[in-house]
């Protein structure tokens, strides 16, 4: 059986008002930077659903024994920003995801080539078996960075199958790149835009997500 890129769009209300509120150019940075946590966390709830090792215990309740299912801690579970950008990202998914560990990877594209290059990598030399990934990367748009973060992951251990992305905005050839190497992965987008422009951003697209929410 071949494997296909899963591409998830929640049609969660809230998703849809604060990816308005990221989109809007005359969105101030504090609030921009406040609708991206807000994603964040809304994209790593539904990215979870599924996701998340469980397991089945028993607990006392005031009045008897029942059934009870929790997250089983013993599974290694990370989350990896893609700086500077994904940062935005970060907070709102801790709030999911409060156990998770957290390792950074720096990568930033040429303007002019739209080539990445890596210029921090934090990751361990292996990563334990069954480790489960988030990634978060607010703008999935050539596919160059996440194609970058996800060879260092799996050169060190980690099962595309395990990794989750969430993104806000995402367009057509980062996603066929992305799902042509990896297959495995899935991800957890606001929306799927057109296309890129001449300069590789995405359209319409939120400009650069990593300028807006730092105010820089």
């Amino acid at each position: 059986m071949t494997l296909q890129l899963k591409v998830y769009v929640p049609p969660h209300p809230l998703i849809k008002h604060w990816l308005a509120v990221v989109r809007d150019a005359m969105t101030p940075t504090p609030l921009f930077r406040a609708g991206m946590t807000e994603l964040g966390r809304w994209l790593a709830y539904e990215a979870s659903r599924d996701w998340l090792p469980t397991q089945e215990t028993v607990v006392e309740t005031p009045l008897t024994s029942c059934a009870a299912t929790v997250i089983d801690a013993t599974t290694p579970l990370i989350v990896v920003p893609i700086l500077r950008a994904g940062l935005a990202l970060l907070e709102g998914a801790q709030a999911v995801l409060p156990l998770a560990q957290t390792y950074h990877i720096g990568i930033v594209r040429n303007e002019e080539t739209l080539e990445p290059s890596c210029y921090l990598n934090k990751f361990p030399a292996q990563f334990e078996p069954n480790t489960h990934v988030l990634i978060s990367e607010p703008m999935l748009a050539t596919g160059g960075s996440i194609l970058t973060a996800m060879a260092e992951l799996t050169q060190r251990g980690i099962d595309p199958a395990l990794v989750r992305i969430i993104s806000v905005v995402t367009a057509p050839p980062a996603l066929q790149k992305l799902g042509a190497i990896y297959p495995g992965v899935q991800v957890y987008a606001a929306t799927i835009d057109e296309g890129l422009n001449d300069r590789g951003f995405i359209v319409p697209g939120l400009g650069d997500a990593g300028d807006r929410a730092f105010g820089t």
